[in-house]
């Protein structure tokens, strides 16, 4: 008697990519892309009494201190304040507001958190909350790293 010898059957492909579409919307889901690239160096100041931010959509961000290494020779070593992309005056503040509030789905959760360098002066600080006082940006948060 001849034995028939068994064939191995292919295997179904048919869901491969589906399986690959969803893993790919998964990882596009969970991954944050970096909006901003730094022009300015700062150093979180250290705190004792912290709390991490919820919402981090509802946050906009304005940046302050010396402009990083690379741009030193182009700006100066004075302190400069960043908004998104562009160093800005202290007055662009409130148009910047504006902008980011519109993009939101809830305005009224906006939160602006300030990354300053630990050795600015406090009178650009004091400009940038006067004019978020105006813009009725009144939730505002300061970045800081816990203090050992």
């Amino acid at each position: 008697m001849a034995r028939k010898k068994r064939e191995m059957p292919e295997m179904n492909t048919s869901s491969l990519p589906d399986l690959i579409f969803s893993f790919l919307f998964f990882i596009m889901m969970v991954t944050t892309m970096r909006e901003v690239t730094l022009k300015v160096r700062f150093t979180k100041p250290a705190g004792t009494q912290l709390e991490k931010l919820e919402n981090k959509s509802a946050v906009s961000f304005i940046y302050v201190g010396p402009p990083t290494d690379n741009l030193r020779a182009q700006y100066g070593s004075s302190t400069r304040i960043q908004l998104n992309d562009r160093y800005a005056e202290p007055k662009e503040v409130m148009d910047f507001i504006y902008q980011e509030r519109q993009s939101m789905s809830d305005q009224s959760a906006q939160v602006v958190s300030i990354k300053a360098d630990v050795k600015t002066q406090m009178g650009y600080i004091t400009d940038i909350k006067e004019v978020l006082r105006k813009s009725w940006a009144l939730k505002v948060n300061y970045s800081a790293m816990r203090r050992n």
